[in-house]
């Protein structure tokens, strides 16, 4: 019989989940989701030399991109999208692809991650450089989608990370770094949506939050670069302003009319009592970093 791989074993805990009411399926599904913290707990060390990786690679006018299948690829896609707004990065730093393209964000097309031209042409549309950082996301491993992906990346010089729930995953082969949470078997045979997909969201969550917290995108815990782009942002805004500076709400608005919007260059203007040109020459000065300013 063939070898099974973690993430298509059966989990012994739930074998009899078809004849539980609600509640008891709410109970085993919450008892196995709390083993996944648990399991990228275990990962803290790989997750924070990648971490420095992608934030180097930022410093240094590097790029990111997360490449996966089915699930795993659709969560890459979820976090590269969420940086513009969160950190006021420039689309294209970091990027997300998923096998069989924008489709594949809503509708399942399950054999394209075992399609390896898929992976090379979304890899060569990224156009990776060795100042890039390429991430390989898939819960088993092994699809080959992925594994063309991590293998050119690393003959194009780039750093990589690959993340996997099987510690047998074969991308760990091309990956510079293998972060690997073992969740153990899904409640549902073979759902790697699942309990995997949960760590794939924690995973890459610390990766780009971390990396970003890194360069400077933060001050203490506000997102100092966020875009203002609708009401709850601007009110976000003005009162990020407000509370680093110590002013009125009314007097943060003022400011950041006066920045163009621009939090940080708002904040510094209210605190050093200085113009825009000013505020943001302090900033450059200091590589965009506020606490360095103020």
């Amino acid at each position: 019989m063939k070898n099974i791989i973690l993430t298509e074993k059966r989990n012994p805990n739930t074998t009899n989940i078809d004849i539980m009411d609600a509640n008891q399926i709410a109970k085993v599904l919450n008892e196995e989701d709390k083993k996944v913290a648990l399991a990228v707990e275990k990962c803290i060390s790989e997750i924070g030399e990648s971490i420095e990786i992608i934030a180097q690679s930022f410093l240094k006018g590097g790029r990111l991109a997360y490449f996966g299948a089915g699930t795993s690829g659709r969560l890459g896609v979820l976090d590269a999208s969420e940086c513009w707004p969160t950190f006021g990065v420039e689309h294209g730093m970091v990027n997300g692809f998923i096998a069989g393209g924008d489709r594949a964000l809503r509708y399942s097309i399950e054999n394209s991650e075992d399609n390896k031209e898929l992976g090379l042409q979304d890899l060569e549309s990224f156009n990776p450089n060795e100042k890039d950082v390429v991430v390989g996301i898939s819960a088993s491993g092994g699809p080959r989608y992925v594994l063309a992906v991590l293998e050119e990346a690393q003959k194009r010089g780039c750093k990589t990370i690959g993340i996997s729930s099987n510690p047998e995953a074969v991308l760990q082969k091309y990956s510079d770094i293998f972060i690997n949470p073992v969740v153990g078997e899904e409640p549902v045979t073979g759902s790697s949506r699942m309990k995997s997909g949960t760590a794939q969201k924690m995973i890459l969550n610390m990766l780009s939050t971390g990396a970003m917290i890194r360069i400077g995108k933060t001050y203490e815990n506000y997102m100092i670069d966020v875009r203002m782009v609708n009401e709850k942002l601007v009110d976000r805004g003005t009162r990020i302003v407000a509370e680093i500076a110590k002013i009125s709400y009314e007097e943060a608005k003022v400011f950041l009319r006066e920045s163009d919007n621009k939090v940080k260059t708002a904040c510094v203007m209210a605190i050093k009592k200085c113009s825009k040109e000013e505020a943001e020459q302090l900033l450059k000065l200091n590589g965009g970093i506020l606490r360095k300013v103020i």
